[in-house]
């Protein structure tokens, strides 16, 4: 077989041409689109890196944020808990002090009270007994109860002690004393309050009873007072002797009471004891 090398030349000239042309239009524009293509995907790649490293700072920026908002709320907690035991406790001591201030005042209220009724109840007492013995006076011996107070202050006045005499009539004048001239002496005011006007016999003795006591130059004038009720009081000189029925009736209420407050502070007696109601079992 000849080879005819004026054919094989020119196809070689023609793939060499080939080559060039596909080397100039084909590869160059086909290289430069690849190395385009990888460079965007590149750019690509590290944009996403950054946005992955900027989600990573955004992330880890919330995790630091919601720990310290978590440790704000645990410290709200606490802080509110706090403040809502003190005011409670602080709403607590107002209340058992304001309890004490009533309780106190309801106490006082209550003392005040029976301290009232009690007075009121002793007057009316003195009253009562008043009455009944006045009653129980003109029944049985046809005297009046005035009459006899009046006689029972007279025998006091005139069973003075003799230290007790000298204290009321100590003012007397030394003239009188000596057995001077009684217009010498200055006349002396005597005050006698009853709970009743006493009748003219009665000023009278009354009267007669003072001079002897205390002279014969004094003034005796009277008062009416219905608090002292059945007694009689005298008045000379800032010193005074008083008798009636309410000292009588105060040393009783005084007792009373003595015995009322023993009988309220003794102890209150014991519970029975519990009597167990189970059934008793057979042995």
């Amino acid at each position: 077989m000849l080879i005819d090398w004026f054919t094989v030349g020119a196809q070689a000239v023609n793939f060499l041409i080939l080559v060039w042309l596909l080397r100039r239009f084909l590869y160059r524009p086909v290289l430069a689109a690849i190395d385009a293509r990888e460079k965007k995907v590149a750019e690509k790649i590290a944009a996403a890196a950054a946005q992955e490293a900027k989600a990573q700072v955004a992330t880890e920026e919330l995790r630091k944020r919601t720990e310290a908002f978590d440790h704000d709320c645990e410290g709200l907690k606490r802080r509110s808990a706090d403040e809502g035991a003190a005011e409670r406790q602080r709403l607590f001591e107002a209340a058992r002090q304001d309890s004490q201030v009533l309780r106190s005042k309801l106490a006082q209220a209550l003392t005040a009270e029976r301290t009232e009724l009690g007075r009121q109840l002793s007057m009316r007492t003195q009253a009562e007994v008043f009455a009944v013995a006045q009653r129980a006076l003109l029944d049985l011996a046809g005297v009046s109860l005035e009459d006899r107070v009046i006689e029972v202050f007279i025998t006091r006045l005139r069973g003075l002690s003799d230290k007790q005499g000298l204290e009321l009539s100590g003012a007397r004048a030394p003239a009188a004393l000596a057995g001077e001239s009684p217009t010498a002496v200055p006349v002396r005011a005597v005050l006698v309050r009853s709970a009743f006007a006493p009748s003219p016999s009665g000023r009278a003795s009354v009267e007669a009873a003072i001079r002897e006591r205390l002279g014969a130059n004094v003034t005796v004038h009277y008062e009416t007072a219905p608090e002292l009720i059945c007694g009689v009081e005298l008045t000379v000189d800032g010193l005074k002797l008083a008798w009636s029925v309410a000292q009588y009736l105060s040393s009783l209420a005084q007792e009373v009471a003595a015995l009322a407050a023993t009988e309220l502070a003794a102890p209150p007696p014991a519970p029975p004891p519990a009597v167990s109601k189970e059934p008793a079992h057979a042995p």
